[in-house]
């Protein structure tokens, strides 16, 4: 235990290189199509006010994590939600600790890492829009800046002020009013937001239109319409084969024919992608434990100069 880093929210959002970040994810997401991770699905105690998950995972090369996350309803922003916890990071040879992470960074960023890869691997070119404000929509925006930092981006949210500042964090990056006009003028939605009833309608989505959502945590982002309409994509199997929270909630009840195709095979072109330049696509994220995997082994590798194992 002499060895054991301990990192701060600071610290932990430093060393998380996004470029790096973005291999490490995209590894992590073809080891699960692959079969060659293991994750179990995520386990979570439940109080009167949220919840505290467990998400232990293993990717070859990366190494053996788990994160102990918080759910809970944040007071001073109704409609959103706080995700607070610590991701502990392992020797995968012998199982000695080697780091305790922040989690917040960790889940903003490497969520945010997936949904760009579901974008670049299936969304036509376009128009983007980010729908939300908090933590989340700010670390995607704020990857997208690094990413593309020529591609505008337009943001909306429920509170302009809020929205002009997250679009701040992108150089190309503005905000609209009204999510209904800005998504119906949509490429690619990336759908950020905390929501417990659908912020985003099918009636607003234009042929062709690629949907990234990584919220709804605690409940439903999208209508039925659009998960009815759409080619969908998940990290992994149990994104619709388990329930919440380890499952997504607009995934639940589908069709025992209904096909949820892994991005990861997208990615290493064991699956088709975008198929017509009409059909509408859809990344429904859960925030599987592989992906907290990769962005630990990306911060230790950073703050060490050395892989993990």
């Amino acid at each position: 235990m002499t060895e054991l880093i301990v990192l701060d929210e600071a610290a932990t959002l430093a060393a998380l290189d996004p470029h790096r970040l973005m291999a490490a994810v995209a590894d992590a997401l073809v080891a699960v199509a692959q079969d060659r991770a293991s994750a179990p699905p995520r386990s979570a105690a439940f109080t009167p006010h949220g919840l505290l998950g467990a998400m232990p995972g293993y990717v070859p090369g990366q190494g053996l994590a788990a994160k102990l996350v918080t759910v809970f309803a944040d007071p001073g922003h109704p409609g959103r939600s706080t995700h607070r916890g610590i991701v502990a990071l392992f020797a995968p040879e012998d199982g000695r600790p080697l780091a305790v992470l922040d989690a917040e960074p960790i889940t903003a960023w490497r969520t945010a890492a997936s949904a760009t890869h579901s974008a670049l691997a299936l969304a036509r070119p376009g128009p983007v829009v980010v729908v939300g404000t908090g933590v989340q929509a700010r670390a995607q925006v704020g990857l997208l800046a690094v990413l593309r930092p020529d591609e505008p981006v337009t943001v909306v949210g429920r509170d302009p002020e809020a929205a002009r500042a997250t679009a701040a964090l992108h150089p190309a990056g503005r905000a609209a009013d009204g999510i209904e006009k800005a998504v119906r003028q949509a490429a690619t939605v990336y759908c950020c937001t905390g929501a417990t009833a659908p912020v985003l309608r099918r009636a607003w989505l234009a042929p062709g239109t690629h949907v990234s959502s990584v919220g709804g945590s605690q409940g439903h982002e999208l209508d039925a319409a659009t998960v009815q309409d759409a080619t969908l994509y998940a990290e992994w199997p149990g994104a619709a084969a388990t329930s919440p929270p380890s499952g997504a909630h607009e995934l639940q009840g589908l069709p025992p024919d209904r096909t949820v195709t892994l991005l990861g095979a997208v990615l290493d072109g064991s699956a088709p992608g975008r198929r017509t330049p009409d059909e509408l696509t859809v990344y429904k994220s859960t925030g599987h434990a592989v992906l907290d995997v990769a962005a630990a082994y990306v911060v230790h590798s950073a703050v060490t100069g050395r892989a993990v194992g």
